[in-house]
């Protein structure tokens, strides 16, 4: 009997079918005017990452399916030039950038399909104000791009099996200075609804909304940068490259983890305490970039009946809602 070829799955996901396509990454808005997103639910990986005044936007990065509405588009900033070195050379499109910025933009590894660079594929949606109607075909995007970078292998692993020692987690709550995200894990589909500052997160497409198989909360070193806006806000700069804690959250459970990432060009893996790797669900992958000197608030955060570690296998330590691993109350927190 011949031997079955093996299925090709994504680097990005997890899910077979396929093979490598190009990677295009577009900057998007996320105030509640920018609900309901384009296009977000068919991207692989979205990133949540602080701008200025302690408001957020989001990086979606797509490969395997590449929609013909993507948006509203907003503008670049340094934490991209970092986080977007792990994909090798992927398409960026974003609305514009601080004239310092340009660059920096220009030295990096990736192909640059923004509107300064040609408006093809840009168009402005008149049935919603400005600057929240701005919106991209990622199609022609990409063939803007035709040096564009593959999918490739950016340190995700992802199992269909549940690992061991997850903690019940069926909420979680982040804020930031004027902006907050929620997963709100639901039974029935396997997947966290996610929440973008306090309200629902919309989907043209999908009346179900935005829709996490894998959240990761990855806590960074996060410093003022040199690039301010015409108001005089800085910018902050995640750094994604280095090590770090982490809280990953699938089918209900979550796991303190450590991530990885020694340098731009590598990849970012996520350990478990035993030194295994996370397996993430596999999906769409959710990761929000929250700054070590906040905290996460996961719900109930308790040991599953019959899975609570013996008093021998759990290390002595003050009793706290963050350290503690049974009998913690509704709302703790957790980095």
């Amino acid at each position: 009997m011949p031997t079955p070829e093996p299925v090709w799955h994504s680097p990005l996901t997890g899910l077979p079918g396929g093979e490598p396509e190009p990677v295009l990454v577009v900057k998007l808005d996320n105030t509640r005017n920018a609900q309901p997103h384009a296009g977000l639910v068919n991207a692989d990986v979205v990133y949540i990452e602080e701008v200025e005044y302690g408001i957020t936007r989001l990086a979606a990065v797509f490969s395997s399916s590449v929609p013909d509405r993507i948006g509203p588009v907003r503008s670049a900033r340094i934490t991209d030039i970092d986080l977007l070195a792990q994909f090798r050379k992927p398409a960026f499109a974003y609305s514009g950038a601080q004239r310092k910025m340009y660059p920096v933009i220009d030295k990096a590894p990736l192909q640059d399909v923004s509107p300064r660079r040609g408006g093809e594929g840009y168009a402005r949606d008149s049935s919603r104000r400005a600057p929240y109607n701005y919106f991209l075909d990622g199609e022609v995007a990409l063939q803007r791009a035709p040096k564009a970078s593959l999918s490739r292998d950016i340190g995700f692993v992802f199992d269909e099996a549940v690992p061991p020692g997850g903690r019940t987690a069926t909420d979680a709550q982040m804020k930031w200075g004027y902006a907050s995200a929620g997963f709100e894990y639901r039974p029935k589909k396997g997947t966290y609804a996610v929440s973008l500052n306090g309200v629902k997160a919309e989907a043209e497409e999908n009346k179900a909304g935005q829709q996490a198989a894998t959240v990761v909360i990855q806590y960074v070193d996060q410093n003022p940068s040199p690039f301010y806006d015409k108001g005089g806000g800085s910018t902050p700069h995640a750094e994604t490259i280095g090590s770090g804690r982490a809280v990953v959250l699938r089918d209900g459970l979550g796991w303190k983890v450590q991530w990885s990432r020694p340098s731009a060009k590598e990849g970012t893996t996520f350990t478990m305490a035993d030194g295994s790797p996370m397996a993430f669900k596999p999906g769409q992958v959710w990761v929000a970039l929250l700054s070590k000197e906040r905290k996460a608030t996961l719900t109930p955060w308790t040991w599953p009946p019959g899975t609570e570690p013996s008093a021998s296998a759990t290390p002595s330590t003050t009793p706290s809602t963050s350290t503690t691993p049974t009998g913690s109350p509704s709302g703790s927190s957790a980095g």
